[in-house]
């Protein structure tokens, strides 16, 4: 039996005993969204894995705090992009401003965050309001001799911080090998060698989001943003850094390098990574026509899906595989998972109405044991770096022991009253209070207004880029369930629920 929780550290490649820097105290950091657009598919497993983790964590005691950052600068996704202002761009096909667009966005986000139950983090810092901690760390790393100035930008020196350090630490890349197969992008010329990184980048005039800085107007990389929140909240050295396994490289690998020439320590002590979400077998990308957005997610509007699947489905499915294998969504791998949580939810709520009563039974004594065994099993999953999965399989074995209590089959004094008490608290401990699911009760009149509104706003998104099939496709499945869309003549759209 583990008493140890212990996770897969992607520094060390292999399973380590959790010990965190502080008795009784864990700092974590997890890279959030950037919210130049909806939250899709892949941005769920992310944040629910690590909301797992976050709420046991606290169950085992511990304090925490969590860190998740809303990156909200418009900074390039690859380095010499220097016009590529991701935000500045959306804002204006929507003729927004830049920080409403992301004001929209942040708000969309937190919205899919609270219909996938997942806490909210201690600290939810913004790369706009930590301009000043991003340009003091990188005027730290240019006295240290590891950044230069080069027209107006300033750039991580790769190769010089490899001679003393281990550039490649956390995702096992060969500097050599990158320096023979980096591409060639824009602005290359001004670096000293092609894998060097841009702390920070001077704005060009159709760069909208910029700042003043000792060298020049501009705005800070990618990279920087996330060593300059997590030091600030969580100090040089905390626990755990988490996110999705596409960010090892570089994002991750160049946060380590920065932070240690800044700090003069390693960031972070344990490295968790998810894996990637595939579609009926192929990598989620806009060239497979496959990102699906949360919001298409729910009501069953994106053109792959055969209806909407709720919130806690979704959840539930993630937890159903490891969150260090892929995960492939399907229609029908999630219409089994939608079964399979009801079957967990009918048994719940049976357990929920049985009441411990003396009826003359026999023990059984081998029953009574293996409901023993599939209850405290379920730590040594967990403990065992965040076996979901197991936990869930324990609470399928036990869903029909607790349907047979009902129904008779199975007499309450087969179990002993010590038995049945940790029965009921292991429902609740597990399926309620770390997996964070939650039932799934009809909507009340305000709560379908909002989600109505919701499809009607979408809907209207979509005529307005004349993309007509999602138009349609809304209008016709509200109708399918009795609500009738009206379009009228002022814009604005009516709705009768027959």
């Amino acid at each position: 039996m583990s008493e140890q929780l212990k996770l897969y550290n992607t520094l060390s490649r292999q399973k380590e005993v959790f010990t965190p820097l502080y008795p009784g105290h864990v700092g974590m950091y997890v890279c959030g969204p950037t919210v130049s657009g909806e939250s899709h598919l892949g941005h769920a497993r992310p944040f629910i894995t690590f909301d797992v983790l976050y709420r046991y964590l606290m169950h085992l005691g511990y304090k925490v705090r969590y860190v998740r950052n809303i990156t909200d600068a418009g900074h390039f996704e690859e380095e010499g992009r220097a016009a590529e202002d991701k935000i500045a761009k959306v804002a204006l096909l929507e003729k927004l401003e830049p920080m409403e667009l992301v004001q929209k966005y942040t708000n969309l986000y937190h919205w899919a965050m609270e219909q996938f139950n997942t806490l909210k983090p201690s600290i939810e810092p913004t790369a706009t309001g930590h301009i000043v901690e991003q340009i003091e760390m990188i005027k730290k790393i240019m006295d240290a001799g590891f950044a230069y100035e080069a027209n107006g930008s300033v750039y991580f020196d790769v190769k010089k911080y490899s001679e003393a350090h281990h550039y490649g630490i956390l995702s096992g890349r060969v500097l050599e090998d990158q320096l023979e197969t980096t591409r060639e992008l824009e602005n290359q010329d001004e670096k000293r060698n092609k894998v060097d990184f841009a702390l920070w980048k001077k704005a060009p005039p159709e760069h909208l989001m910029r700042w003043p800085s000792p060298w020049g107007e501009g705005f800070p990389g990618w990279h920087i943003e996330c060593s300059a929140m997590s030091g600030k909240y969580l100090g040089k050295q905390f626990d755990i850094h988490g996110g999705g396994m596409d960010l090892q490289f570089p994002h991750h690998e160049c946060e380590i390098a920065q932070s240690e020439i800044a700090n003069g320590e390693l960031m972070a002590r344990y490295w968790v990574h998810n894996n990637m979400i595939t579609i009926n077998g192929k990598k989620m990308g806009k060239s497979y026509g496959n990102v699906i957005r949360l919001t298409e997610l729910f009501a069953g509007t994106h053109p792959l899906l055969e209806q909407g699947y709720s919130p806690m489905t979704i959840r539930f499915f993630i937890l159903q595989t490891h969150y260090r294998s892929t995960l492939d969504f399907s229609n029908e791998a999630l219409q089994a998972a939608e079964k399979g949580l009801q079957r967990l939810w009918h048994a719940y709520e049976v357990l929920q109405k049985l009441e411990y009563a003396s009826n003359g039974s026999p023990l059984n004594e081998e029953l009574d044991k293996q409901v023993q065994a599939w209850c405290r099993e379920c730590a040594d999953a967990m403990n065992d770096d965040l076996g979901t999965a197991k936990v869930l399989a324990n609470l399928f074995e036990l869903a029909p022991v607790i349907n047979s209590l009902r129904g008779g089959q199975i007499k309450m004094n087969e179990l002993s009253e010590s038995t049945f008490t940790l029965l009921k608290e292991t429902w609740q401990t597990w399926l309620i209070d770390i997996l964070g699911l939650r039932p799934e009760k009809p909507a009340d009149n305000n709560r379908l207004e909002g989600v109505l509104q919701l499809l009607i706003d979408i809907r209207k998104e979509a005529k307005g880029k004349k993309d007509y099939a999602t138009s349609d496709k809304i209008r016709n499945q509200l109708l399918s369930i009795g609500i009738q869309l009206k379009d009228e003549k002022d814009g604005s759209v009516t709705y009768a629920i027959e």
